[in-house]
């Protein structure tokens, strides 16, 4: 599929699709497909996509060499071969390898704000907690590191946005900050939610205040309590859990 996306992606204008590496990914998830595991794996994740029957592991394993072979040349090729990946995908694991690619250690340089649209594009389209937690935990929160005065704004946008996907990335966008954490910005977005009655959104803000009490265990106690009932009982167990 040798193409260009149309238009530009936060200034990756007309990149080049490596369709050769695309073709390879599928090869080689194809390849390690187990038929037996697929319909578990699909039902599992209660998917309309169908799945290979590729495990993590496995997954990470096959295409390692893939994509140490065809390295994408700048950031346009990168934004719109992840992107033909992503939305040309006919198996489940073809859209994990997308996020994969992204995460791949030769594009490290590219990991800034420009490159945001395209991880919006791929948690509004994906819509399900698989796709969408990795992106914000692995990809969003490293985004928000690096540029907080580009990137925070716009999570408190989207913790207030009508996608329930962007919401809840808001939330979980600092799980692995610890002492970085900036506390204004996660409770501003939990509170935009507390009303909220969808599990994806209590579940999110339990896990961000949990990850967050191994670091300072007082302070999430004290935000729980200060909360009082406007906190579901869902948030309130998964806030507390590992806390003595």
């Amino acid at each position: 599929m040798a193409r260009e996306l149309d238009g530009a992606v936060n200034g990756a204008v007309n990149g080049a699709v490596d369709s050769g590496l695309v073709a390879a990914v599928r090869a080689a998830l194809a390849s390690a497909a187990d038929p037996a595991k697929a319909p578990g794996m699909q039902a599992y994740m209660k998917s309309d996509m169908p799945y290979r029957g590729v495990p993590k592991p496995t997954r990470e394993r096959v295409l390692r060499p893939v994509f140490a072979a065809r390295t994408l040349p700048d950031l346009a090729s990168w934004t719109v071969t992840v992107l033909a990946m992503w939305r040309d995908a006919a198996y489940r694991e073809e859209r994990y390898a997308a996020i994969d690619l992204t995460g791949h250690r030769a594009y490290r340089a590219y990991q800034r704000a420009e490159t945001l649209d395209m991880y919006e594009e791929m948690i509004t389209t994906g819509a399900w907690w698989d796709y969408v937690d990795e992106i914000a935990a692995r990809r969003i929160g490293p985004l928000l590191a690096v540029d907080p005065a580009a990137i925070r704004p716009v999570m408190l946008r989207w913790s207030r946005d009508g996608d329930l996907w962007r919401r809840r990335t808001s939330i979980i966008s600092q799980l692995s900050f610890k002492t970085a954490t900036d506390l204004e910005l996660l409770y501003a977005c939990i509170d935009a939610n507390l009303d909220d009655r969808d599990f994806f959104i209590r579940k999110a803000i339990g896990w961000a205040l949990r990850q967050y009490a191994w670091t300072d265990p007082t302070e999430v106690r004290r935000f729980v309590s200060a909360r009082g009932h406007a906190l579901s009982p869902l948030s309130r167990r998964e806030a507390l859990k590992n806390i003595g």
